[in-house]
């Protein structure tokens, strides 16, 4: 696995890992301990994007940026859910 730069790159880990087990070529055991990992990077970018929210700072969280012209606000996230 290449070193994960944004949420798009965590997203092709987390893909590959769920290759890698229905092919056993990664044991259970990794996969959780990957995954809970996963899922913790997941909630402090959650917990950013609320907090941006909540102080109105508009300014883009570059892990959530995929594409070098694409500038994604906690504003424009959070209207999605």
């Amino acid at each position: 696995m290449e070193k994960i730069e944004n949420i798009r790159d965590l997203r092709d880990d987390l893909i590959q890992l769920y290759e890698d087990l229905k092919e056993k070529r990664i044991g259970l055991k990794e996969v959780k301990e990957l995954t809970n990992t996963a899922g913790k990077i997941m909630n402090s970018a959650k917990l950013e994007l609320e907090y941006r929210s909540f102080v109105g700072n508009k300014e883009e969280i570059l892990f959530l940026k995929t594409y070098k012209e694409t500038k994604v606000t906690a504003e424009e996230i959070l209207k999605t859910y």
